[in-house]
C-alpha cells in the first residue's frame, strides 16, 4: 500500500522580498550571508534566508533583484541638528565657541521658525535617504513642527525637547520650555516613527534646577536625554571653575548618569568616567568629523569600546560638518580610532557599521525596533550597490561598505517596508520644490551674513 501524497505547502504571502547578493544584518555581528532574502510583511521583517528557499516558501506582491548589492539596515544618525542643513557652509573653519557664538546664534535669532525648521528637515531627510539613512536622533527647537515634518515624510525619528537657560524663539522661560516640551511628547506618544526624549542643550547652558526637573520627569514619562556633553577641554574646565567638578560628575550628582543618558561628543573622558559610564549603561555619540572640523578633540571610542560602553554614530550638524553622510562618518570613525589609539585593530570595519546601525538604534531605545535585520523588527533597509569599479574586486562586504563605498551608491531605501528611495530616485519628495526653498532660505541667510 503506497502512502497517500503529501499536500503541498501554499507559500506564504508577504509583501515585499528583497534578493541581494549580500545580507549583513549586524546582529550576528559581522555576519555576511550570501545570496540571500529578506522577507516584508505590514512594514515588518517575515523571514531571512537563502534566496532559492525564498522564492518557493514566499509569494511577494513586489520582489526586488539586486544581486551585486548587499542589503543592510538603515543607518541611524544619533546626533544631528537637520533644520540647520539650511546653515551649510555658514562660518567654516571657525573655533566651536567663535563659530557658535558669533555666527550661529545671530543668525538664527533671525530665522528661526516654524518654516525654516520644516524645510531644513525636509532638505536633511531627502539627503539622509540619497545616503542610506533611515532614522536620526534630532535636537532643535521647534519640536512640534520636526515631529509632524518628520511623521509627514515618513522618516523615522526621535525629536528632542529643547531646555535651554536662554528665551529663544521657542520659549521665553524655563517653565515654558518644560510645558511646550509636555505638550509635543503628549501629541506624539503614540506615533508609529516619531518619539520624544529631552534635549538640554549643554551642561554650561542648563542650570541644576532644569536639570533635576529633566530627571524627575524622565523617570515618570521614561524619557531619553540627549545631551552634548565634554564636547571640549574648554568646557570641562569652565565647569570645574564654575562648579568645582567636571562635568560628568555634575550630571552624576544630579542623578543624570544612567541609561537614560545619550552622552555626545565625549571627547574629554578620563579612565574613571569611561568606567563610569560603562557602568551606568550611558551610550556615547560619537560625531568624529564635526569634532574633527571645529578642533574639538578626539572621542577615546577604542577605550570605550573595551569597557563596554554603547557606541553610536552621528554627523552633528551640517552647519558644522558639513554633511549627513555616514558612510563617510563610519570611515572617519574607524580611522580615526586606529590613529588615537596607535593600533589599527582598534575599531574593525564590523564594528564601525554596528555603531553606525544598531549601537544608535540601542541608544535611542529602538534597539528592539531597528538597527538590525532580524524576524520581527521593521523593514528599515538599504540596498547598496557593490558593482561599481570602486568597490571592486569584493573580498569582504563589511570592509567594502565601511572602507571603499560612497553613498552615492545607496540604491534603495525603506522605513519600515515603504519605498522611499527606488534605484537612487526619491519616491515622493519634491526634488525641484526642495531646491527652490532651499535657495530662498540661502539667499536671506547670504543677507544677514553681508549686513553684519
Amino acid at each position: 500500500m503506497t502512502a497517500p501524497a503529501s499536500t503541498p505547502v501554499p507559500p506564504v504571502t508577504c509583501d515585499l522580498l528583497i534578493e541581494a547578493g549580500w545580507v549583513v544584518p549586524v546582529e550576528p555581528h559581522a555576519v555576511v550571508l550570501e545570496d540571500h532574502a529578506v522577507a516584508v510583511r505590514d512594514g515588518v521583517i517575515l523571514a531571512v534566508l537563502p534566496q532559492a528557499e525564498a522564492r518557493e516558501r514566499f509569494s511577494a506582491r513586489e520582489v526586488v533583484s539586486r544581486p551585486g548589492s548587499v542589503l543592510i539596515p538603515g543607518l541611524v544618525n544619533a546626533h544631528c541638528h537637520n533644520p540647520m542643513t539650511l546653515m551649510r557652509g555658514v562660518a567654516d573653519d571657525l573655533p566651536l565657541m567663535t563659530w557658535l557664538q558669533q555666527h550661529i546664534w545671530p543668525i538664527e535669532g533671525q530665522v528661526i521658525g516654524p518654516e525654516f525648521v520644516a524645510d531644513g528637515i525636509e532638505l536633511a531627510v531627502a539627503e539622509m535617504l540619497r545616503g542610506g539613512t533611515t532614522c536620526c536622533n534630532e535636537n532643535y527647537f521647534f519640536p512640534d513642527v520636526q515631529a509632524a515634518t518628520y511623521s509627514r515624510l515618513g522618516f523615522r525619528a526621535l525629536v528632542g525637547l529643547p531646555v535651554i537657560a536662554f528665551p529663544t524663539a521657542w520659549a521665553k522661560s524655563q517653565d515654558e520650555y518644560f510645558d511646550k516640551a509636555l505638550e509635543v511628547h503628549d501629541n506624539w506618544r503614540r506615533d508609529p516613527l516619531v518619539r520624544t526624549c529631552f534635549a538640554p542643550h549643554a551642561p554650561y547652558t542648563v542650570g541644576d534646577d532644569s536639570f533635576e526637573r529633566i530627571r524627575m520627569l524622565t523617570d515618570q514619562l521614561d524619557l531619553l536625554v540627549h545631551l552634548h556633553v565634554h564636547e571640549t577641554a574648554h568646557e570641562v574646565e569652565e565647569s570645574q571653575r564654575e562648579h568645582g567638578m567636571r562635568q560628568i560628575a555634575r550630571l552624576d550628582r544630579l542623578g543624570l548618569v544612567t541609561e537614560r543618558l545619550i552622552a555626545v561628543h565625549m571627547t574629554q573622558l578620563t579612565d574613571a568616567e569611561i568606567a563610569l559610564c560603562a557602568e551606568r549603561g550611558v551610550s556615547v555619540a560619537h560625531c568624529p568629523e564635526s569634532n574633527l572640523k571645529l578642533a574639538s578633540g578626539f572621542c577615546p571610542v577604542h577605550r570605550l569600546h573595551h569597557a563596554g560602553v554603547n557606541l553610536a554614530l552621528g554627523t552633528d550638524g551640517c552647519a558644522s560638518n558639513n554633511d549627513l553622510d555616514m558612510f563617510g562618518e563610519m570611515r572617519t570613525a574607524a580611522l580615526l580610532a586606529k590613529g588615537v589609539a596607535s593600533d589599527a585593530s582598534a575599531l574593525d570595519a564590523a564594528s564601525a557599521l554596528r555603531m553606525a546601525t544598531l549601537g544608535g538604534a540601542r541608544a535611542m531605545g529602538l534597539g528592539e525596533m531597528v538597527g538590525s535585520i532580524e524576524v520581527g523588527k521593521q523593514a528599515d533597509l538599504a540596498c547598496v550597490d557593490l558593482d561599481a569599479l570602486e568597490t571592486q574586486p569584493m573580498y569582504s562586504a563589511i570592509s567594502q561598505l565601511v572602507y571603499a563605498t560612497g553613498r552615492h551608491q545607496v540604491g534603495d531605501v525603506w522605513v519600515a517596508g515603504v519605498r522611499k528611495l527606488a534605484e537612487g530616485r526619491l519616491v515622493d519628495m519634491d526634488v525641484p520644490a526642495i531646491r527652490a526653498r532651499t535657495r530662498q532660505w540661502q539667499q536671506r541667510i547670504a543677507g544677514i551674513q553681508g549686513a553684519k
